[in-house]
């Protein structure tokens, strides 16, 4: 281990050199700190230092004997912060700062030999860059298991028959596992979304050091392969400003927690007593402080009311970074609390969303025994006129003037008598019936995508094995 030289600002932060004539004022201090949030990046922060350090030890810059000691000492860190051992000072700033002055401390010169050819600025960026990746990959598997609890609903409800809605207005019948089907196409594009940023999140930014580069010779590959990334960030100028990637993520977590959000809207309707669709499991449900009987939907409607945070964490890191010059202003040390708040609220909801599917149930005697109610078979019947010849325009009038004659009986369409089909169209016969009824406008579906039972099964069948 190296001695420790002199050091005349040992109680100051390694990042005030010898220019300045005054100590920090304290109020500063407290207001310039990040150690309060970025502490969560110290895993980030020790493993790409030990990177650099490695790398400065293969150029030359370091001994291999430094580089071991380096990187040992901060695996000491490490374990020490993860074990809740490990002082964490205010005035040190951030979590960088507090890992370097602690390996400055115990290694001395070889400590201080750690920030070469790098800066805070490449550092914080790697360091972040390294902590979305890992909240993407886990986010990515939450979504899968969220897809695969819908999906084994597929079977399960594969007989129930649900009425469609749009404008909230009943519109046309479908499978329930086209249902199931839909939200696991939803989150399939969060997902791919995911994907897709990630390949923008993961390049290293290590090594392009303030905003020019440095003169000394780094390999940046190097460190770029040891922590796993795809490539390098290829601009130092650009590197230093950029949070592009972290727009990116916010705003795809915000796509899922809006994903989220409708259907935790649906499922609160659904469980309510004028629609009396489904069974929530009490085990994600709340009680009354006065109200005995009520057994109401808090984790759903707190899943919709979380989507404004994730929404906002958005707003926040675009409103920051839309008049920020080149290259890093300190500004950008605000980018972290928004980022740790949208991913820590779409993983907690994710966490609950996936068991809360898995354990309800769909009340089927009341879904069937109101089934005939809102004219669900009306577009069926139409295009059987359309197969018939009947213009689409004329059809569609037809049909709204006789739901408006069984409107007028208080029956369904399938309750009219032939004479009243006839009364509207002379060529219509028995056949008529064929499509009438919600079971009958099920199976008359044909087009790919569609609630065709053939075309449900399919689709269950591919993303079986694509989820397995």
């Amino acid at each position: 281990m190296s001695s420790s030289q002199p050091n005349s600002d040992s109680n100051s932060s390694p990042s005030r050199s010898g220019a300045f004539a005054a100590a920090v004022d304290k109020r500063v201090e407290k207001f310039t700190e990040s150690i309060s949030f970025d502490r969560r990046m110290f895993q980030q922060d020790i493993r790409g230092s030990i990177a650099h350090a490695r790398m400065l030890a293969d150029q030359g810059i370091l001994t291999s004997d430094e580089a071991a000691q380096i990187a040992s000492t901060l695996t000491d860190i490490g374990d020490e912060i993860s074990a809740g051992t490990f002082e964490l000072k205010e005035e040190l700033e951030d979590i960088h700062m507090n890992i370097e002055q602690t390996l400055i401390d115990r290694l001395g010169d070889v400590g201080r030999k750690l920030h070469t050819g790098r800066s805070r600025n490449d550092q914080c960026s790697t360091d972040a860059r390294l902590w979305v990746r890992e909240a993407i990959d886990r986010i990515d598997g939450l979504l899968a298991d969220l897809q695969k609890s819908f999906l084994s609903r597929c079977d399960r409800d594969a007989d129930v028959i649900l009425p469609a809605y749009t404008h909230l207005q009943r519109a046309q019948p479908v499978l329930a596992p086209h249902y199931w089907l839909a939200y696991i196409e939803k989150f399939q594009r969060d997902r791919d979304r995911l994907i897709d940023c990630r390949r923008r999140v993961n390049l290293c930014s290590l090594g392009t050091a303030a905003l020019a580069g440095t003169t000394l010779k780094i390999d940046r590959e190097n460190t770029a392969k040891q922590l796993g990334f795809e490539g390098l960030v290829a601009n130092s100028l650009d590197s230093s400003s950029d949070r592009d990637y972290l727009l990116e993520t916010v705003f795809c977590l915000s796509t899922i927690a809006i994903h989220l959000s409708g259907w935790a809207e649906e499922w609160i309707l659904w469980s309510t007593v004028e629609f009396d669709f489904i069974d929530l499991p009490h085990a994600f449900c709340t009680g009354s402080s006065i109200m005995p009987q009520k057994i109401n939907p808090d984790v759903l409607e707190l899943t919709r009311g979380k989507t404004a945070r994730v929404v906002g964490s958005l707003q926040t890191l675009l409103m920051l970074t839309k008049g920020l010059p080149l290259a890093y202003n300190r500004d950008l040390q605000e980018d972290k609390p928004p980022l740790f708040d949208a991913v820590d609220t779409v993983e907690a909801c994710l966490q609950v969303a996936a068991p809360l599917v898995a354990g309800a149930e769909l009340k089927r005697a009341s879904i069937s025994a109101r089934l005939h109610r809102g004219f669900l078979d009306a577009t069926t019947l139409m295009e059987y006129l359309i197969k018939r010849g009947t213009p689409q325009r004329s059809a569609h009038h037809l049909i709204g003037a006789l739901v408006k004659l069984a409107t007028e009986k208080s029956v369904t369409l399938s309750d009219l008598a032939l004479e009243e089909f006839q009364s509207f169209d002379s060529s219509l016969d028995d056949s008529v019936y064929d499509v009438l009824g919600v079971e009958k406008a099920v199976q008359a579906f044909q087009s790919v995508g569609s609630t065709a039972p053939a075309q449900v099964a399919s689709q269950v069948e591919a993303w079986k094995s694509r989820l397995a």
